[in-house]
């Protein structure tokens, strides 16, 4: 049985843990509000994009002339998975989700003879996949000096992604992230950006427009920027969904401090009685024998 200092020792070093999980609690739930409303806000735009885009697409079509951004390379041998994850812990499962949502579409498409190539976005992200699929690791984007998520943010990451695939390195890429819909749920997403694919329920109900100086032409510029709304979109859902797993997992780890420290606390009050009764004990025998 644990001494009473033991003990005593042993409290005071939970209630020093749950000062901690308590601040950063409150100090996620500070960062969720403004994430949120950043997430929530980018959502009308991106929608926006995706049906003007897509509206774009249904009238190019699959001609001859398509950009390789929608038209592709004419095979799907090579996959680039962009895996986003974040770039601390102490959130639950919420890296581990994604990770595991990777991992397992890498592994489906290892077993289908596909190539892989992972790019990673995010220290966490980078770790769990460089210990179980280092051989297809083949960049990491380092955000941990970024502040604050903007599009220039986005823009450089779609930029590697760009080059990569101007380049011929793979022929599909598919973006990993985190959809944030509730402070206790946020759902692992796969979406893949290159090539490009679109909501055909959004162009139907978007109106007709004629563009100059030509829907092929516009398609092309816009293109790249749909890839880096998409990231950034991404970007901006994951930072929210880490915040808000990170708020619930800070909450349940200071209510579990909350329970050891009672338990502790009981435990230490039954020792010190059975210590003050062992001592009385032995002054009352002790008077007895005299």
């Amino acid at each position: 049985m644990p001494s009473l200092k033991d003990l005593k020792n042993r409290i005071v070093s939970v209630k020093n843990t749950r000062k901690i999980t308590k601040a950063m609690q409150m100090v996620a739930a500070a960062k969720l509000r403004r994430a949120q409303e950043s997430a929530e806000a980018a959502r009308p735009y991106a929608e926006r994009m995706n049906a003007v885009m897509s509206s774009l697409a249904s009238a190019v079509g699959s001609t001859d002339g398509a950009p390789r951004l929608l038209a592709g390379t004419g095979s799907d041998k090579v996959h680039l998975l962009v895996v986003m994850t974040g770039e601390r812990g102490l959130c639950g499962g919420f890296n581990a989700n994604i990770a595991k949502l990777a991992k397992a579409k890498a592994n489906e498409l290892l077993a289908q003879g596909k190539t892989v190539k992972i790019l990673t976005v995010g220290k966490k992200g980078r770790d769990a996949l460089r210990r179980d699929l280092g051989q297809y690791y083949i960049d990491h984007i380092d955000l941990s000096d970024v502040k604050k998520l903007s599009y220039p943010v986005a823009q450089k990451i779609a930029q590697n992604i760009l080059d990569r695939f101007a380049a011929g390195e793979y022929d599909v890429a598919t973006i990993f992230f985190s959809t944030f819909e509730s402070v206790i749920s946020q759902v692992p997403t796969a979406k893949q950006v290159i090539p490009a694919q679109f909501d055909t329920d959004a162009a139907s109900a978007s109106a007709v427009y004629d563009y100059e100086p030509g829907d092929q032409e516009i398609l092309t510029a816009l293109l790249p920027r749909a890839v880096a709304t998409a990231i950034f979109a991404a970007l901006l859902e994951n930072n929210a969904s880490f915040n808000g797993a990170q708020m619930s997992a800070m909450d349940n780890a200071t209510r579990n401090a909350g329970d050891m420290i009672d338990r502790l606390t009981i435990e230490f009050n039954r020792s010190r009685q059975a210590a003050i009764t062992k001592e009385l004990i032995e002054i009352i025998s002790g008077a007895e024998a005299l």
